[in-house]
């Protein structure tokens, strides 16, 4: 299994382990995924979740490959990343997320959804998305202009700007950057502060820090997916991706 699910003292861990691929999701893993969130979301000894990744990366994003299979099959129905980005969005309790390395693409948007986000000093934030022809996902295209503003988000979302995890503290994609070396240690010390806080008071306190936008989060989560699955098939998308595997400049005319 390339998601490696642990659960123990109230604390769920969600690692992804698919470091010959620098992590890259596929359908399926986002299925092992949402199935674990729904399962903590009813689970009263689950308080806190926490998303890593293993080796040198986060995630580098979406396996296109795995991605473009199953939007090419009978039906075309690609809900598995949709379902998780709505699962995480909507979850009620605690989410850390820890950032050792690439955050490519959703590496980077999913952590919107999230509460803390702790990276390591060598960790790098990207969403090429138009650089592959495609277009922002995750509800990106509503809350990174809400975080940063029109002209960064511009810059991240359309230019596709690969930045540091100090600019990313910055632009308020990360709550706090540690040493590489220390990363496990405090991100395990932020944990047990969250484990020792009562547990309904801080749900009713996330509730009502996202309560206000959660319905049109949701709708630009699935109005993306759409606009995301008409241009994988793109003769702009074509052409980035069938570069990007050549390993050359692609040509857009």
């Amino acid at each position: 299994m390339a998601i490696a699910i642990e659960v123990e003292n109230g604390l769920l861990s969600l690692r992804i382990e698919r470091p010959a691929k620098k992590n890259a999701l596929t359908q399926e893993m986002y299925i092992e995924m949402t199935e674990a969130l729904q399962e903590a979301e009813d689970n009263q000894l689950i308080r806190v979740v926490l998303i890593t990744g293993c080796g040198d990366s986060f995630t580098s994003g979406n396996d296109l490959g795995d991605f473009i299979a199953a939007a090419s099959s009978q039906g075309g129905e690609v809900r598995a990343p949709l379902d998780f980005l709505q699962t995480l969005a909507a979850f009620p309790k605690p989410i850390v997320v820890a950032v050792n390395g690439l955050a490519i693409g959703i590496g980077t948007s999913m952590l919107l959804h999230c509460d803390y986000v702790l990276a390591s000093g060598a960790a790098t934030f990207q969403m090429p998305f138009v650089k592959l022809g495609l277009v922002p996902e995750g509800a990106t295209s509503l809350l990174i202009p809400q975080l940063m503003g029109q002209r960064l988000a511009f810059e991240l979302l359309v230019l596709g700007e690969s930045i540091s995890a100090e600019r990313a503290q910055q632009l308020g994609l990360v709550n706090q950057v540690v040493e590489p070396e220390l990363l496990d240690m405090v991100t395990m010390e932020l944990v047990e502060r969250l484990l020792s806080l009562p547990p309904e008071a801080v749900q009713i306190s996330k509730q009502m820090l996202k309560v206000s936008q959660q319905q049109a989060i949701s709708a630009v989560i699935e109005a993306e997916g759409v606009a995301f699955k008409e241009r994988l098939f793109s003769t702009e998308a074509n052409e980035a991706l069938t570069a990007f595997m050549e390993k050359r400049p692609p040509v857009f005319r």
